[in-house]
């Protein structure tokens, strides 16, 4: 019996609920490892709620923090914490797999279901070897990332030690779209420079756009490389979400633009500063988190468009957070085919299933009633603005990281609401709500039907 099979049978858990339980070891694991002395700088000392939210910052790869990264952690620290990035980016099943599978170990049946539940995968077929696809890519992505980063940050930095640690901290941050960073402030020291702009953007971009896409570009480039070249059909999901995924970036950086076309931060700003402020501000508030101004230099309006660009969030089965684009489209499509109407969503020559339709709708509400909460919630309890609490609740809830400056001086009762708005955004709507549900429930009867007069 296999190590998967063996939890089960102890534990007698559902499987979603066995892959909250892994991500809650993974947590505890984190801050057992970030508490270790050896990985803070001299004279530093976490409480446990400090600690906690680190951790679950850096599994769920939000990057809200309560502690400077740069002040808080040594060179060791920060790989240590680049480690639990990883984790939480690429997925504590997909890790937790492949550890196994080099120890020469089969995954059963329950194992392949908790990898299929964890990577929103619709069928079991192939998955292992999925996972082992999309950590290759990914390792892949962070390597060149790293190498090109830290080869142009030794004009940067006095060292190549040094330009060697932020380019693998930066690379690995930004491929799991965490948003934490060592350098103190973000990427605002680069603000000026497009090149390590334009890096991160891609980085961030492979990391948020879903790992089935990578799969895809993979097998299309492999094909094409070989010699095979037919006409390469891509599945729905991707042509979906490509499609959703960079029509927000550029819906998200015309809105930026546009709204802050009078506004004082950009008015001695030249056209194309304006431009890679905007570009790269819809780029990463999306799920990046990483940041070349600060949060308070945008206007109002601004910002409560940057907080439903972090509602919506990234792709599924990527890195990333929030309702997803996929969610999102499926939403405008259902509204937009019902005005014209249409009983039936038809997209690239498909037609959405019904399920999905209403599956979209309760991530949407549920979504939005737990945003409500946790803004209603923090309002009662600190004294910041309304507008600064709604942005931090829709940041950690769709994992973003982004925040306008008031994550430190939260209260312990406000951070611990933030921690789990963090907690879910990772694991899923979807899956929170099945942890609530009880065990086996079943319909074994319906009632008669009758209508509803609604709007």
């Amino acid at each position: 019996m296999n190590f998967f099979s063996k939890m089960f049978k102890v534990t007698q858990l559902s499987t979603i609920r066995m892959i909250v339980l892994f991500y809650f070891c993974a947590v505890i694991v984190s801050m057992a490892l970030l508490s270790l002395p050896i990985f803070h700088n001299e004279g530093v000392q976490l409480s446990f709620i400090d600690l906690l939210f680190t951790s679950v910052s850096a599994i769920s790869v939000t990057g809200l923090t309560v502690v400077s990264t740069s002040e808080t952690f040594n060179a060791a620290g920060s790989i240590a914490l680049a480690a639990v990035l990883q984790f939480g980016g690429i997925g504590i099943m997909t890790l937790g797999t492949l550890i196994w599978l080099i120890l020469g170990r089969r995954i059963g049946l329950r194992g392949r279901e908790l990898i299929k539940i964890d990577q929103n995968r619709t069928s079991f077929g192939g998955i292992v070897k999925l996972l082992i696809n999309i950590f290759k890519i990914v390792l892949l992505i962070e390597l060149i990332g790293t190498i090109i980063l830290s080869t142009y940050f030794l004009n940067y930095f006095d060292t190549w030690q040094e330009a060697l640690l932020q380019g693998f901290f930066g690379a690995v941050s930004a491929t799991t779209n965490a948003g934490f960073d060592i350098t103190g402030s973000s990427l605002q020291p680069f603000a000026q420079d497009y090149f390590v702009q334009f890096v991160n953007m891609i980085l961030l971009i492979l990391g948020a756009i879903g790992f089935p896409v990578l799969i895809e570009l993979e097998e299309l480039i492999r094909k094409k490389s070989i010699g095979i070249n037919p006409k390469y059909n891509f599945s729905l999901f991707t042509k979906l979400t490509t499609i959703t995924f960079f029509l927000l970036i550029l819906a998200g950086t015309i809105l930026i633009l546009f709204l802050e076309r009078n506004g004082l931060f950009f008015a001695d700003k030249s056209w194309h500063e304006k431009l890679f402020y905007s570009l790269f501000q819809s780029v990463t508030t999306r799920n990046g988190g990483l940041s070349t101004m600060d949060m308070n230099e945008f206007s109002s309006p601004t910002l409560v468009m940057m907080c439903i660009l972090m509602f919506i969030g990234a792709s599924p089965s990527s890195v990333g957070g929030g309702i997803r684009t996929t969610t999102f489209a499926i939403m405008v499509l259902t509204i937009y085919n019902f005005a014209k109407g249409k009983t039936s969503v038809k997209v690239f020559g498909r037609e959405i299933e019904q399920e999905d339709i209403i599956g979209s709708f309760i991530v949407i509400t549920t979504a939005g009633m737990l945003c409500v909460v946790g803004i209603i919630t923090l309002n009662s309890i600190e004294t910041f603005s309304l507008l600064s609490i709604t942005f931090e609740v829709f940041s950690a809830f769709g994992t973003t990281g982004l925040s306008m400056g008031i994550t430190p001086y939260l209260s312990t009762p406000a951070k611990c609401v933030i921690i789990v708005l963090m907690f879910v955004g990772r694991i899923g709507i979807f899956s929170f709500l099945f942890l609530l549900r009880s065990i086996g429930t079943r319909e074994s009867y319906h009632y008669p039907k009758e209508k509803v007069i609604i709007g």
